[in-house]
């Protein structure tokens, strides 16, 4: 059944959200002494957004103009979105970590009018770049350049600008959108890949407003609710979850400081927060390193508590009741080990989210006998980011959840997902090449993802298509599904990340939380040492092997880890290892960790 979808575009969704709740709370930002949120009302945040938009229509941005961001996650990026959006520009999106040959390329490719910038710092990354679309620069915060080459203002220079053109044409914006429809480009997303050149990924305005109703019509978001939202906005996820927040009218708390997560949901209060898995590796790490460097009885509650919490949920994964025994032990597993849990996020949450990588159906079991269920889903760039997710009554650990709307998906015979629907992508910008490449003849994207679908149409991806490693023994191994058994078993991982492509046995490469290594150090000879000297040690790498044995114990055999190193540092988006929404790049891990491979691989083991 076709789903429907009210709104011919984002700013006609925003501007009848603005007309049906005016007085009530739309986004805020942090208060300069992080003792809570700062709310603007929906009425506030169109004056604003309107005022960007009729500034940036004087600046000459017109229908499909492409204006980008290269900004963190705060209220201005959301500000000026909206703002772009009611010019009938088209968004174009850069993370604020990209070095600035690829910002400048991004800037240059998407044909961008106007750029808005943090702040000087992010601006000096296009100084002395060729780029004859570009004719202004809108800075976050700082004082513009006056000697730059392209002009510079500041936002609320822009936001006086518009102020006055409104003034003398009040209609303006309203008259603006009424020109948008559903197949006008609304964004420009540029893929993080894991290689080569960042493809422009061109999304429509009514792929956009599709996912903001099929998130509601799931019970995934509420207007009651109260969302910490810290995700990359430079990301589609962001993005696909700004476009539910303006259908549904939720109250959005907006800080993208990674750093003050933790601090602040004790503060928010959020009922409903999103995240990539390491956000959820990182508090079940904190969590089991907390219990078991406490030891004696606080460790064998903990333990007592999780294997109580996950009885539970085998059963109600399994579609068993509760028996009436069992609900009483929970009862007291909850007050005792899980409460403290649930209040390190606040207290309130109602929906956690994973996407944009895989979530290890360890970590997810786990959150889920802290009766913190996780919904993981599955989406792409490509596809708007929203296509799979476990709806809240009716999760199933392992598996991305179902089809939101009516997407279309299939799978082919080499195993590979395939989608068609609304959300997917027009094409890649300016590569009719790839985009070709990208769909089947009867315009299904190819995802590159390996799944299936069970009777119920829940989907489980196994890995990607790409990223399946055959050994020299002709065995193939699912590299991200090892990764992720590791991180649940061994609660001191940051990454991890499986070597064995035309090898003959498998090795990986380990790096560790500074955080809970350093804990784990405490009371021992390697107290107060460097994140280097702990990990260099015989202790850690005698640690770390103890775990690789536990992992070991699980795998097929032709799987099974033979040797592992544990790196000096952390991977990193600067150092092209990860992506900015935190997936590996293996080749740049394999390139820049190429000796220490080599090593594992230098000796006498046995072909398996």
């Amino acid at each position: 059944m076709a789903l429907d979808v009210p709104y011919r575009s984002i700013p006609e969704m925003f501007l009848k959200r603005v007309a049906a709740t005016p007085d009530r709370d739309a986004f805020a930002h942090p208060s300069p002494d992080d003792s809570g949120p700062v709310w603007l009302t929906w009425a506030q945040v169109a004056t604003r957004a309107k005022a960007i938009a009729a500034g940036l229509h004087d600046l000459g941005v017109g229908q499909e103009h492409p204006v980008a961001i290269l900004a963190n996650t705060r209220i201005e990026w959301v500000l000026a979105d909206l703002g772009i959006m009611c010019a009938g520009g088209a968004t174009t999106t850069v993370y604020p970590t990209t070095e600035p040959e690829d910002a400048t390329y991004i800037i240059a490719d998407s044909g961008s009018r106007v750029l808005f910038a943090e702040n000087p710092a992010q601006a000096a990354k296009i100084a002395g770049a060729q780029l004859p679309a570009l004719t202004h620069v809108v800075l976050f915060d700082g004082e513009p350049d006056q000697a730059a080459a392209v002009p510079q203002l500041t936002l609320a220079q822009l936001e006086e600008r518009g102020a006055a053109r409104l003034a003398a044409e009040p209609e303006l914006i309203e008259n603006i959108v009424a020109g948008l429809g559903p197949d006008h480009l609304a964004t420009l997303i540029y893929t993080s890949g894991t290689t080569g050149r960042p493809k422009g990924v061109e999304l429509l305005h009514g792929g956009w407003c599709w996912e903001g109703v099929a998130q509601a019509e799931l019970g995934l978001l509420r207007d009651d609710d109260l969302q910490y939202l810290w995700l990359p906005l430079s990301h589609s996820f962001g993005k696909t979850l700004l476009c539910g927040a303006i259908h549904v009218g939720l109250p959005t708390y907006v800080d993208g400081r990674v750093d003050k997560l933790v601090d602040l949901l004790a503060v928010v209060k959020p009922t409903l927060m999103c995240g990539a898995p390491r956000v959820f590796e990182k508090v079940y790490n904190r969590a089991v390193t907390t219990a078991q460097d406490a030891g004696g009885a606080k460790a064998k509650i903990f333990a007592w508590g999780v294997r109580v919490g996950k009885e539970k949920v085998a059963l109600e994964q399994a579609g068993k009741p509760v028996p009436a025994g069992l609900k009483l032990r929970y009862a007291i597993a909850e007050k005792l080990v899980f409460s403290k849990l649930q209040a390190r996020l606040g207290g309130r949450i109602r929906v956690l989210v994973s996407g944009a990588a895989p979530l290890s159906p360890d970590i997810a079991t786990f959150f889920a006998a802290a009766n913190l269920p996780i919904s993981e889903g599955y989406g792409l760039t490509e596809t708007s980011a929203g296509n799979f997710v476990n709806p809240p009554e009716g999760l199933r650990i392992g598996t991305v959840g179902k089809a939101m709307g009516d997407l279309e998906c299939r799978i082919d015979t080499d195993g590979e997902i395939l989608v068609r629907g609304r959300p997917v992508m027009r094409g890649y910008h300016n590569l009719p090449e790839e985009t070709a490449a990208a769909f089947t003849e009867d315009g299904f994207f190819r995802t590159g993802d390996i799944g299936t679908l069970d009777a119920d149409g829940y989907l489980k991806i196994t890995d990607r298509k790409k990223d399946l490693v055959k050994t020299s023994g002709g065995k193939y191994i699912a590299p991200s599904h090892i990764e992720g058994m590791f991180k649940a078993t061994c609660p001191y991982t940051s990454q991890a990340v499986v070597i064995g492509q035309a090898r003959n046995y498998c090795t990986m490469l380990v790096t560790l939380d500074p955080d809970a290594i350093k804990g784990w150090a405490t009371g021992t000879p390697l107290e107060g040492r460097s994140y280097a000297e702990i990990v260099a040690s015989p202790e850690a790498q005698a640690m770390v092997e103890e775990y690789v044995a536990q992992l070991n114990s699980k795998l097929n055999r032709w799987e099974t880890i033979k040797k592992v190193t544990i790196l000096p540092r952390d991977l990193t988006i600067e150092d092209g290892e990860i992506t900015p929404s935190l997936k590996i790049k293996r080749r740049g891990v394999e390139a820049n960790f190429a000796t220490e491979i080599e090593k594992m691989y230098a000796g006498t083991l046995a072909e398996i």
